[in-house]
């Protein structure tokens, strides 16, 4: 294959290149190779697993169909009815099936095991409704006694149960020996069903795989009416060792129970209700399921009254015995209604709206004051950054805790009770599984003066220490948007670190105090004042910025970031200082080195050219991530970004590709993009070419990719839909032969956690599994690369889909092992590879730009519901040409 020709241009202008026209064949996920790894000291762990045994293989799941209507054929919609529905079936019809459970999924799906008497039933339940649609507050008048009597109307549902389809119970046999079986999820699904099934019935909140208790023992207050709730996740797997169990300590946010005035202040942030923003609130309670105290009655909220409560007036309809005649109409106002006619008195509410529980051509209003927040309503906004960090501190649990929680929790629940369970002959263990793990030896790393280093416990630093390739500062500046601290002061500081790791950094051209009339402005208009008082001051743009926010995730870091890189081309450092020490320095100065092409330390095997199957071909590694916008908000795009290495053969150094593409999509549609003229502005074109420009003019004849955020339902798409375009976008430069690629997904939201044997410690950095608890048939691991110093470490779980490339399995595990240990940020091991972190954190940065500009004030953002499709996907501004090729994000 010839050599990738060097740019610009590719090609002459409007020349189309000859591009090969069959698309690459597509690719099945590899099969696990025989053998496993070997190398490292071996180690006894044990798994959040619990063996299943199967007494009755033979079992096949019928599958059917229930299709729910009213009366008159209308469908019913909402969740919430089904399950109630179903189970009043079967107590008033239970000789229509044969005596037979069933599992059933809340919705449109129903699993027997072995067939019904019939292949079609059709049943109509009554159901008693504790209040229906006349009973509410305000809308008509009636009396209490004609309130009471409505209360017991009951209602008549059609129920339609029909054969959809056979799932067997041997497709799981067959998994669990290694064959390829397609339905063997489809069986797997049934079993998961009948744990929710079991949970439902328990009262939990039910969330994918986990279920959370109202009991206030499992809450904790994280601030703004936000409560984590302690559950369990609980999902059969098949492994290696057979079917198992993996149970484990889940958790999830609900909105705080408890009075609605009282949520509002908290959620706000107010101490009275006075300072209550309501159209805020109105947001915010839109569709929360509230009681009422003076009927005891659940409703939702659909709305706020226009008015206040004592200005808000409706129609009632009047009683006999009122002084006027029966059935007369009289206009009336909340307050007054209730305070009069319903004798109770309100303290507060009456200059607030009204809770709005109706419909939206028939109003009910309700004073706040009478109504609470139910229990276990998610909450699903995006939290604050202190919100995370207090749910991440009080719901982490240390190994021995957490082992304690998920045996409790199995016993508990008593699975092998469940009828569905036992008729499939399943039965479950109480004890933990039990298998060896590897320690793999710790990689030697190179610091300055030609140092070795070698981490201990997966941590390093530079005490004593210099950077292996540290950079040279002439000219920066410094700005402060914070005035609680001393810009002098941090400048000092700054420059007697940097001495000690080796940077050498001159004064300060400038120190940039922020106007204080400034601080009323917007976040835009305030970077665009400091850059007015920095070319006022400067003749030439300096070559670094450093720059004091107030807090971190101030709302300056997105324009600013974006000021700087796209607008100048002037790599910048954000801090918001605590007590200057010189660890804390030492990791500002990590970033700094790194953002302006300095080498904090390397590898020993790749300071010397010696990593095994890189070193002598030219080999690319890619990482690949999605990061979405927050929850709820369909208006802000998507970012995708692409970190590829560069200066092969160092495998520490990368670049970044972003783009924007529609929201909430997982797969990367910019790999590839081709233009009319046949050229193409995709992430691949430019991260191939730089590698080209970066290693001596070669072009990767190998390429790694390591993909982050995807469920095992997706990797299909990535192996031959991403893929593929990384194949194209190589192609459109003129290339017919294609790399070889190993193709590696790797996930951190799982379940599955590592203990050590005998211990209470976290496992030893480093920790690999890949026998017993893997799966039978696809290529996985886990390895826990970092040291867990708080809570119960969670291991990366990585998935082979493809391995052209042919690494052992000892050499994949040492080098992913190793790229956990490249990470320029910090002087520790990571949690997952490095190009991974890196991505993160690109399409993080990057994203920010968005955060403040015309999509802000999109309809969206003002409360209403926008389709992804209606909305035209932004590009993201391209980075200046002079910080292009930097790491930047680090």
């Amino acid at each position: 294959m010839e050599d990738l020709p060097p740019p610009p241009p590719i090609v002459p202008p409007n020349v189309k290149p000859e591009v090969v026209a069959l698309a690459p064949p597509k690719h099945s996920i590899m099969v696990r190779p025989r053998g496993s790894g070997t190398t490292g000291r071996r180690i006894q762990l044990s798994t959040n697993h619990f063996k299943v045994s199967v007494k009755n293989p033979d079992a096949v799941f019928y599958q059917y169909s229930v299709l729910i209507t009213y009366e008159d054929k209308r469908p019913v919609e909402g969740m919430g009815l089904g399950r109630k529905l179903v189970d009043k079936l079967y107590q008033t019809y239970s000789s229509e099936f044969a005596g037979k459970k069933f599992a059933y999924d809340g919705e449109k799906a129903l699993y027997t095991v072995g067939p019904l008497p019939r292949n079609k039933l059709e049943f109509t339940v009554v159901l008693e409704e504790s209040f229906t649609k006349s009973n509410k507050i305000g809308k008509s008048g009636e009396t209490d006694k004609r309130m009471k009597h409505c209360s017991n109307r009951s209602k008549t549902f059609n129920v339609e149960i029909s054969y959809a389809a056979k799932i067997t119970f041997k497709s799981i046999a067959l998994a669990l020996q290694g064959a390829e079986v397609d339905n063997t999820q489809d069986a797997l699904r049934v079993l998961d069903i009948i744990l929710r099934q079991k949970a439902a019935k328990m009262g939990c909140l039910l969330v994918r795989q986990s279920f959370f208790h109202d009991d206030s023992r499992n809450f904790v207050e994280i601030g703004g009416g936000v409560t984590g709730v302690r559950g369990f996740h609980s999902s059969f797997r098949p492994t290696q060792g057979g079917m198992s169990l993996n149970m484990d300590v889940s958790t999830t946010m609900i909105v705080t129970p408890g009075p609605v005035i009282d949520f509002l202040l908290t959620n706000q942030g107010v101490r009275e209700p006075r300072y209550i923003d309501w159209v805020k609130a109105k947001r915010m309670l839109k569709n929360m399921r509230i009681t009422t105290r003076h009927r005891n009655m659940e409703c939702k909220i659909t709305g706020l009254s226009e008015k206040t409560c004592n200005n808000q007036l409706f129609n009632l309809k009047l009683r006999s015995g009122d002084g006027m005649s029966e059935g007369e109409t009289v206009e009336i106002t909340v307050y007054e209604y209730f305070v009069k006619h319903c004798g109770i008195e309100l303290t507060y509410s009456q200059h607030m709206p009204c809770l709005d529980v109706g419909k939206p051509k028939r109003p009910t209003y309700v004073p706040v004051e009478l109504c609470s927040l139910v229990s276990l309503q998610r909450y699903t906004k995006a939290l604050s950054s202190q919100q995370r960090a207090s749910l991440v501190e009080k719901s982490r649990q240390k190994p021995l805790e957490r082992i304690k929680s998920v045996t409790d929790a199995l016993r508990n629940y008593r699975y092998d009770e469940d009828p569905v369970l036992a008729e499939c002959g399943i039965s479950i263990e109480k004890q933990l599984i039990q298998m060896d793990g590897r320690i793999l030896e710790t990689p030697k790393l190179k610091v300055g003066g030609n140092e070795d280093m070698m981490p201990f416990k997966g941590r390093w630093n530079f005490k004593g220490k210099s950077f292996l390739d540290p950079t040279r500062i002439n000219s920066w500046l410094a700005v402060n948007f914070s005035g609680l601290c001393d810009l002098s002061q941090i400048s000092r500081e700054l420059i007697n670190v940097g001495k000690k790791t080796g940077i050498h950094i001159e004064r300060p051209k400038t120190l940039i105090e922020e106007d204080p009339r400034a601080e009323r402005l917007g976040p835009v208009a305030r970077v665009d004042k400091m850059f007015e008082q920095i070319q006022a001051k400067l003749q030439e743009p300096p070559e670094f910025i450093l720059c004091v926010i107030p807090k971190k995730g101030s709302d300056i870091y997105g324009p600013w970031k974006k000021k700087t890189l796209v607008d100048f081309g002037i790599p910048t450092q954000c801090i918001s200082p605590p007590k200057l020490s010189d660890p804390y320095l030492t990791n500002v100065l990590m970033k700094i080195n790194t953002k302006l092409g300095g080498i904090n330390s390397l590898l020993a095997l790749e300071y010397s050219s010696c990593v095994p199957l890189i070193n002598d071909t030219p080999t690319m590694i890619l990482g690949m991530d999605v990061s979405h916008g927050s929850p709820g908000r369909s208006d802000i795009p998507s970012v995708a970004a692409v970190v590829g290495s560069r200066s092969w053969p160092l495998i520490s150094r990368y670049r970044a590709a972003v783009r924007t593409q529609s929201p909430k999509v997982e797969m990367i549609d910019g790999l590839y993009k081709p233009l009319p003229n046949g050229n193409d502005d995709g992430i691949i074109r430019e991260l191939l070419l730089d590698f080209y420009n970066t290693s001596k003019g070669r072009k990767p004849t190998q390429i790694i990719v390591f993909r982050d955020g995807v469920s095992e339902s997706q990797f299909n798409q990535v192996l031959n839909i991403e893929l593929d375009q990384i194949v194209k976008a190589y192609q459109n430069l003129g290339e017919e032969n294609v790399p070889k690629f190993t193709l590696i997904i790797a996930q951190k939201n799982h379940h599955t956690k590592l203990f050590q044997a005998n211990s209470p410690d976290n496992v030893p950095p480093g920790t690999v599994v890949d026998t017993k608890i893997v799966h039978p048939r696809i290529y996985d691991f886990y390895m826990c690369a970092q040291a867990g110093m708080i809570g119960t470490s969670r291991p990366a779980h990585y998935h082979v889909l493809l391995d052209e490339i042919g690494f052992s399995p000892d050499d994949l595990q040492n080098l992913i092992h190793s790229l956990s240990y490249v990470y320029q940020r910090s002087c520790t091991a990571i949690s997952i590879v490095a190009p991974i972190c890196y991505a993160h954190l690109a399409a993080a940065q990057v994203g920010q730009f968005m955060k403040f500009e015309d999509l802000s004030e999109t309809s969206s953002a003002k409360g209403s519901v926008t389709t992804s499709e209606s909305i035209p996907v932004p590009e993201l501004p391209r980075l200046h040409r002079k910080v292009q090729g930097s790491m930047f994000f680090c």
